[in-house]
C-alpha cells in the first residue's frame, strides 16, 4: 500500500513532467512577459516561434508588416534575437521611422519596469517610449513598399499571361505598334 508521501511524490514528479512540457510551447508572448519585457513589442501573426537555452529567438511573421505606435515600426517577415531578463540584444528583423528616415532596432531593453519606460536602441541613440504603448500585440499591416511590390508582381504577371494568350501575329503587331511609339 502507498503511503502519503509516496503519493506525494509522484504527484510532484507529474506536474513536473508537465510542466516541462508545457514551457515547450509556451507562446513568444509568454516568454517576453517571463522575462519582464511587454507583450506588445512582437505583433499579431507570429507563425512559427522557437527559443534556445542560450536565449536566442526566432520569430516567423505571416508577412512582413508595419504597426503604428508614436511612430511606424517596421517587422520583417522574420526577427531574432537575444533575450535575457529585461531586454533583447543582437535584434534583426525591427526598423522604426523617425521623420522620413528608418532606422534598424539593434536592441529594446526595460531597465525598471516601474519607470514605465522602454528603450530601443537604434545605434546612435535610444529611442524612449512609453511601456504602455506596447501592452498588447498590435495589428500588423503589411507595409506599403511590401503592398506596392506584390502590386507590381501581380500586374507584370497579369501582363505576362495576356501577352501570351494573344495570337502570333496580334502580338507581333502590338509589339511594333509600341516599338514606334517609344521611338517617337
Amino acid at each position: 500500500m502507498m503511503n502519503s508521501s509516496s503519493i506525494l511524490s509522484i504527484f510532484l514528479l507529474f506536474n513536473l513532467i508537465i510542466s516541462s512540457f508545457s514551457s515547450d510551447s509556451d507562446s513568444i508572448y509568454e516568454v517576453l512577459q517571463s522575462h519582464g519585457l511587454p507583450i506588445g513589442i512582437i505583433p499579431k501573426g507570429v507563425k512559427e516561434f522557437s527559443l534556445d537555452d542560450k536565449g536566442r529567438f526566432e520569430v516567423h511573421l505571416d508577412q512582413a508588416c508595419d504597426a503604428k505606435f508614436e511612430n511606424t515600426v517596421h517587422y520583417d517577415r522574420n526577427v531574432t534575437g537575444v533575450l535575457s531578463y529585461g531586454q533583447i540584444q543582437g535584434l534583426s528583423g525591427i526598423s522604426a521611422q523617425e521623420l522620413f528616415l528608418w532606422f534598424p532596432v539593434k536592441g529594446i531593453r526595460v531597465d525598471i519596469p516601474s519607470s514605465g519606460i522602454i528603450y530601443f536602441d537604434v545605434g546612435v541613440i535610444y529611442k524612449r517610449f512609453s511601456l504602455s504603448l506596447f501592452e498588447t500585440p498590435p495589428e500588423c499591416k503589411i507595409s506599403d513598399h511590401d503592398k506596392l511590390f506584390k502590386d507590381f508582381e501581380e500586374g507584370q504577371a497579369l501582363a505576362t499571361s495576356v501577352s501570351k494568350s494573344l495570337p502570333g501575329k496580334l502580338r507581333y503587331e502590338l509589339d511594333q505598334d509600341y516599338t514606334k511609339r517609344a521611338e517617337a
